[in-house]
C-alpha cells in the first residue's frame, strides 16, 4: 500500500470554516429561493456551528485537570 499523502494546512481551522460559510452565503444570495439555495444556506450554518463547537471545545474551561 502506498504511503498516505499528507497536507499541511496553511490557514487555521477557524479561518477556513468562517471563509467557507461566507462563501456559501454569498453563493446563496445570487440564487432564487429553491432547493439549491436551501442546501447552500444549510451548509453555511453547519460550517458556522462547527466553528462554534471548535471554539467551545478549545476553551480553557474544558481543559483536563493537571
Amino acid at each position: 500500500m502506498p504511503p498516505r499523502r499528507r497536507f499541511k494546512q496553511v490557514e487555521t481551522l477557524e479561518y477556513r470554516l468562517t471563509a467557507e460559510a461566507a462563501n456559501l452565503r454569498k453563493q446563496a444570495e445570487g440564487l432564487a429561493p429553491g432547493v439549491r439555495r436551501d442546501e447552500l444556506l444549510r451548509k453555511a450554518r453547519q460550517a458556522e456551528t462547527a466553528f462554534q463547537m471548535n471554539d467551545w471545545l478549545s476553551s480553557p474551561g474544558l481543559q483536563p485537570p493537571k
